[in-house]
């Protein structure tokens, strides 16, 4: 055995660390794998860490002539951002309730103000900096992170009469929170606390009960309990669980207030199960018994007759009765609006009375309300007292349409729902539905060159107001910039959407015709090649909508375009495109990128010296598959908390995460066509004997990360460095698998990302 590896053992300006090669050998469906790194498991291993402290040391080393550039690419950040800033108020109960931040503070401060009275329902334009006339400060979370290298928050919540604040902190990244109570009246916590909480924890509307999840040892919320305040935690009473580990828990309350529900669901099938919420002590009751392979979500609505139940001719008066005294009708009826996918792939919405007690909901006798379209992906649904909101997916960009539940007659009878839109053909829009009684909505758009802006909307007139568009200083004209949708052809002849986004000064177009793209952009390519960095992600039903971001300026105005490949396994053009690109359709994730790479540099984008693939997570496995198919076609590869070695992670059931994903990317334990079709792919198990010709690589991770485990990049960059590719490994060891937190030390991981990317591309003096 070797000595122990310390950061003074390596001298990290000119030496890569060099990993131990400790074999050990795994044997599944007959084949026999020597793994030479697996011993990096060993988290509590003081080898182990020093090995990680090696590799930071390495790669900060390799990096120390980028000081200066990252300290400008921080400065342009902040230089961008209005740090004293606060939220839209949003209004529950009698409050209005936003968040601010301050200059120099790393966490938002979440306070309120009191509303004007019952008909206040336009929140008040507040100033950043200036004093809020009655704010009270619920929680600030600079006070709570004190102390802490770590803070993230994972439930808050206040109580219905608004005297109480639920909140749960993690101060380690193990997605682990310890939940307390406060007193709004003296700003005390309570002698409530609750540790080894999930996120999601809520009151009831009774303000007594809280209900919480819990994690099994693989970190999958499973478990639902039920605390009354003043009670200790050993006395929370068990509300429900879930033992088959393909199932994910959660807890919610319906918005109109009238249920509590549990939700749950694998990959592939759901489940839902209803408490009238003025009975928290209640039994929960199941909505649709679950069936192997359907997903559906509820949501509780109070809809007018009109729409509920077909309009019928009355019946003629009789010649012989009198006249019997009507009651007068009820004018609504209580229904839950279920998105379901039983035979229907892009899911349909229908409608159904609320099950009594004992009976479940048939969805096959409910009333269609949307039908399936096999060109719109349904994607949710919300109610409110006065309107709808419908969310949905059509040629690869989310949408959001809204049905008034009152028309001019004072009746709906037509399911006439309404886009949203910004006429923008690259533009991202979501309507949010406030609480329950709201008339109105706010309405979120972006695009990949418009900063976020909220608009008021009035559902009757269909009028926008804008309430607040997110700040960009120092003179951001997005009349500066360009964005254009492109196809490429993947290996089977399918169309693979391609978003790009640049500034036009800095990217000089060829010959155009004049016309314009379905994006409206200018048409032609570039007269050479552009640096250019190429995101994906590709796993989950996840899709990349179009989207602003500060930190993207500071690459655009060095001359970068940022390129999105929306390949399979995304949800982008629907649930097809979901299952053309998981379990044994995975490799269609990798071969679409590189598919979408080579069109960029085939019709003059850019070249395979001028390009990075970029991808986090799912998509850190996807750049690190496509690293191995096609090594020459990338000059830089950036993966952060990479997915690399999932085929050791799902062999190992105990794992966190492992039994969930099986209907993700197959069973490799019990099936051997699964073990080996992830054998093939996973850039783990197939980096090249020799990775000397392969681009720069720079993987980053977190060693708290319960979701992707440090171990995974380590081990990866451990065989390319010893394959003799150009890899670094920077991890942060107080965090977990979103990185940092506080907002400064996030701008600084980007700015060390950034700077890593424009080296590569040689524009680092730039």
């Amino acid at each position: 055995m070797s000595d122990p590896l310390t950061p003074a053992t390596i001298d990290p300006a000119t030496t890569p660390p060099s990993t131990p090669r400790r074999q050990s050998e795994r044997t599944f469906h007959g084949d026999t794998v020597t793994d030479d790194y697996e011993w990096l498991r060993r988290k509590d291993d003081p080898e182990v860490v020093a090995h990680l402290e090696a590799q930071n040391a390495w790669a900060l080393a390799q990096q120390e002539h980028l000081a200066p550039l990252r300290q400008t690419l921080f400065d342009e950040i902040k230089g961008r951002t209005l740090e004293t800033d606060l939220s839209v108020p949003s209004r529950d109960g009698n409050w209005w309730y936003y968040a601010r931040t301050v200059e120099g503070q790393q966490y938002p401060i979440h306070a309120r103000y009191p509303a004007a009275g019952p008909d206040d329902w336009t929140p008040r334009l507040l100033e950043p900096g200036e004093p809020v006339p009655g704010e009270q400060v619920l929680l600030d979370q600079n006070v709570a992170a004190d102390g802490h290298d770590f803070f993230a928050l994972g439930s808050l919540d206040v109580s219905d009469d608004g005297s109480r604040l639920l909140h749960a902190s993690d101060t380690a990244g193990d997605e682990r929170y310890t939940l307390r109570v406060r007193d709004l009246a003296t700003g005390e916590d309570l002698p409530d606390e609750v540790r080894d909480t999930a996120p999601g924890a809520l009151f009831a509307p009774d303000g007594e009960h809280i209900f919480y999840l819990t994690v099994d040892e693989a970190w999958r919320p499973w478990r639902v309990w039920r605390h009354r305040l003043g009670t200790p935690a050993s006395d929370d009473v068990l509300v429900f669980e879930e033992p088959d580990e393909r199932y994910w828990v959660g807890v919610g309350l319906s918005r109109s207030k009238k249920y509590l529900q549990i939700e749950l669901g694998s990959k592939v099938t759901s489940e839902s199960w209803l408490l009238e919420s003025d009975d928290p002590t209640g039994e929960f009751r199941v909505v649709w018994p679950r069936r192997e392979g359907v997903e559906y979500t509820v949501e509780h609505a109070v809809l007018p007759v009109s729409l509920v139940e077909p309009a019928s001719l009355p019946e003629p008066p009789s010649l012989v009765d009198p006249p019997s005294p009507v009651e007068p009708a009820e004018s609504t009826r209580d229904v839950l609006l279920i998105l379901h996918n039983k035979d229907a792939l892009n899911f349909e919405l229908v409608s159904s009375p609320v099950p009594a007690r004992g009976d479940t909901v048939t969805p096959e006798a409910a009333t269609v309300v949307v039908p399936h379209a096999p060109d719109v992906r349904l994607e949710g649904v919300s109610a409110s007292e006065r309107y709808l909101v419908l969310y949905y997916r059509r040629e690869a960009i989310s949408r959001s349409a809204v049905l008034s539940l009152v028309d001019e007659g004072g009746q709906r009878t037509a399911w006439d729902f309404q886009e949203i839109s910004f006429g923008q053909p690259l533009e991202s829009v979501g309507a949010g539905v406030g609480v329950w009684e709201q008339p109105n909505l706010k309405a979120g758009y972006t695009s990949f060159v418009t900063p976020q802006s909220l608009y008021l909307y009035d559902v009757a007139s269909g009028e926008r107001t804008l309430l607040k568009q997110q700040p960009v200083l120092g003179g951001y004209d997005p009349g500066d910039y360009d964005q254009r949708r492109e196809w490429a052809v993947a290996e089977d002849g399918t169309r693979i959407p391609i978003s790009l986004v640049w500034r036009k000064d800095k990217v000089r177009f060829g010959v155009s015709t004049g016309s314009t793209t379905e994006t409206g952009s200018t048409t032609g390519v570039p007269a050479e090649p552009a640096p250019l960095l190429l995101y994906g992600y590709g796993a989950y039903e996840m899709s990349i909508d179009p989207y602003f971001s500060v930190p993207r300026l500071s690459l655009l105005d060095r001359g970068v375009v940022f390129a999105v490949a929306h390949v399979r396994g995304g949800g982008e053009m629907g649930r097809a495109w979901y299952d053309d690109g998981k379990l044994s359709a995975k490799r269609n994730t990798f071969t679409d990128y590189v598919a979408c790479g080579r069109h960029l540099v085939g019709t003059g984008w850019t070249s395979s010296d001028r390009m990075v693939a970029d991808g986090g997570s799912a998509g850190g496995l996807l750049v690190g598959a496509a690293t191995n198919l096609a090594p020459e076609l990338f000059t830089g590869v950036l993966a952060g908390v990479p997915f690399v070695d999932a085929l050791t992670s799902m062999l190992d059931p105990t794992l966190p995460l492992t039994v969930t994903e099986w209907d993700e990317w197959g069973d490799p334990l019990h099936d051997p066509e699964v073990y080996a079709y992830m054998r093939s792919y996973t850039p783990y198990e197939n980096v090249a004997d020799d990775a000397s010709h392969y681009p720069r690589i720079l993987a980053t991770t977190s060693f708290n990360d319960t979701r992707v485990l440090y171990v995974e990049p380590a081990k990866w960059v451990a065989r390319l460095q010893a394959a003799g590719a150009p890899a670094m490994l920077k991890i942060e060891m107080s965090a977990g698998h979103g990185g940092v937190s506080g907002r400064y030390s996030a701008w600084e991981q980007i700015a060390f990302e950034h700077a890593w990317v424009l080296d590569v591309l040689g524009l680092a003096d730039h």
